[in-house]
């Protein structure tokens, strides 16, 4: 393997600095997808209450977001950014963090599904791009673990923002304040990431724009089964503040839940590991999205506390994991266009989340509470493990 093109001085080493390189990823991780994409969840009911939003109104500035996403995702998929994804990145973290600022400040519903539509394309963008970097320099080092930091960043985003949010509430303050200490946060996370992620892509040869990506059997199951992922996993990711708060739970319990997923998502890439070893990327996404879809129905079918606390937990441990084992599969499946196959496959994962909390919204509205719409999401998970394991019969080998 030739390094070129390649300032030297951004080189990772095998010490300290590929472990700098993994914390600029982690970070960027948790202010794009901890706060940027998941901060929505434990602010939602105080928000509608506040607001004075019924759980559709609700669903639709959720998916906005997430038709941000998918924009972000699919305009990631050409070859504009090719030697500026870092600077792209770091561009897409400081409007995160305005983002969240504004979140604090609007109350028209139009202008907070523009303002979650806009978030939505940013984290796409940090996520696909600050993968793009941190990753290849793991891979270059032969330091797997880079990439369970990486990704793990999410959980932590969503664990930390969760502790601040509960802190807030016990201090008496509002789901306003929480959205700007939620962008001050971002804002000090950017100035992390701004000095220790590496100014370039760490390639075998020089910048060169992806071919046209070449869609195998396998390849097309994997992406159809991803979109599947991410509407049912979705559901549950937006409204499980809610459904504690409809379930008769406190505030504090709110974050307190939301707190506990994040806990168990920080780590799952790397618990998760070993059994990607024993039995292969697609096999443990599959299995990761029957255990999702266990604690999916256990939120609503299991009285409180334990219902949203094993909701939270398998969803925590799983959604982080089936995300990054899912995309790791696309690139195995897609050597050659590994890029383009991370946004297309991220693009398919929008589809589904913008359909999931409109879906879902409605479903609460129309019968009164989340149990149907969170037991479609549990069908949605299921048939998505059922997709790959029938049609992926192409395996990328273990880790």
């Amino acid at each position: 393997m030739t390094q070129s093109t390649h300032d030297a001085a951004t080189a990772p080493a095998p010490g300290q600095a590929i472990w700098l390189t993994a914390l600029a990823g982690a970070v960027a991780m948790a202010v794009a997808m901890g706060l940027g994409r998941f901060f929505y969840t434990p602010v939602l009911p105080a928000m509608m209450d506040g607001l004075g939003l019924d759980p559709s109104q609700a669903g639709w500035i959720a998916s906005a977001n997430y038709a941000g996403y998918l924009l972000g995702a699919v305009l990631a998929a050409w070859g504009w950014a090719e030697t500026i994804e870092r600077k792209v990145a770091l561009s897409a973290l400081l409007a995160t963090a305005l983002l969240l600022l504004g979140m604090g400040l609007a109350s028209d519903m139009i202008l907070l599904a523009l303002i979650r539509f806009l978030a939505g394309m940013a984290s796409a963008f940090v996520m696909v791009f600050t993968s793009a970097i941190v990753l290849s320099h793991g891979l270059f080092v032969a330091r797997p673990w880079v990439q369970s930091s990486h990704f793990g960043g999410v959980g932590v985003g969503i664990g930390g923002s969760a502790l601040m949010f509960g802190l807030l509430l016990l201090a008496g303050g509002g789901w306003r304040l929480a959205w700007i200490l939620a962008g001050l946060l971002a804002l000090a996370g950017l100035a992390v990431v701004y000095r220790y992620l590496p100014r370039e892509i760490m390639r075998t040869g020089p910048a060169r724009r992806e071919p046209p990506l070449i869609w195998s059997g396998p390849l097309i199951a994997l992406t159809i089964a991803y979109g599947v992922f991410g509407f049912g996993y979705i559901v549950t990711a937006t409204f499980l503040v809610a459904i504690v708060r409809d379930g008769g739970g406190s505030s504090l319990f709110e974050a307190g839940v939301w707190l506990f997923t994040g806990l168990f998502a920080a780590p799952s890439v790397a618990l998760w590991m070993p059994v990607v070893r024993r039995i292969g990327l697609l096999s443990v996404f599959a299995l990761g999205c029957v255990v999702e879809a266990v604690g999916v129905a256990a939120s609503v079918l299991v009285p409180l506390p334990f219902g949203p606390l094993i909701g939270g937990a398998f969803l925590g441990g799983t959604f982080v994991m089936v995300t990054a084992f899912g995309l790791q599969a696309g690139r195995e499946l897609a050597q050659d266009s590994p890029r383009r196959a991370l946004a297309l496959m991220t693009a398919a994962f929008g589809v589904g989340q913008i359909l999931g909390p409109v879906v879902a919204g409605y479903l609460a509205d129309w019968t009164g509470s989340y149990t149907w719409a969170s037991l479609a999401a549990a069908v949605g998970l299921l048939a998505a493990g059922t997709i790959v394991l029938v049609f992926c019969t192409n395996r990328p080998k273990p880790v």
